[in-house]
């Protein structure tokens, strides 16, 4: 009995909800299709990041908090000869900051590194590889001239 007075109720929820404005049905309904905030627009790309000049030292991002500079030499080091591998850390745990860089011998030997460490996992973690951007020149956030006296702080 209690089932057949709710048929009537759902039926003309349905009925409802199909007659309510598309905007309300895009909202409530899960089965709208369209969504501007889980699908981007096909006309609006995101611009992509200019990509860096080659060079023989290389960025790489994602790292585990567990990985040491010994470590991504070893990984990197069976594509050319690393002359320099640094893990930045945080000053108080000791633990990685999640990037570094390795510094090759050779432009082939960095380019062989890209290739094989680019997308691939390093102690449980995928990690990417790129070519290092040049450190930007330093600018005091305070929008002040250089002091003539050097930086005392």
């Amino acid at each position: 009995m209690a089932m057949a007075m709710r048929l009537p109720a759902i039926a003309r929820a349905a009925t409802e909800m199909a007659s309510a404005p598309v905007g309300l049905r895009r909202l409530f309904c899960s089965n709208a299709t369209n969504f501007s905030f889980l699908s981007p627009q096909a006309n609006s790309e995101t611009p992509a990041r200019p990509q860096a000049d080659p060079t023989t030292n290389l960025f790489v991002s994602g790292l585990s908090k567990r990985t040491t500079s010994e470590g991504l030499r070893t990984a990197f080091a069976q594509f050319g000869e690393v002359a320099d591998a640094k893990v930045v850390t945080d000053r108080v745990s000791g633990y990685s900051k999640g990037f570094g860089f390795v510094r090759y011998a050779t432009l082939e030997d960095s380019a062989k590194g890209i290739a094989g460490m680019d997308g691939k996992f390093l102690d449980g973690w995928v990690i990417f590889a790129e070519y290092a951007r040049p450190r930007e020149p330093y600018r005091p956030q305070n929008n002040m001239p250089p002091s003539p006296y050097g930086n005392r702080y």
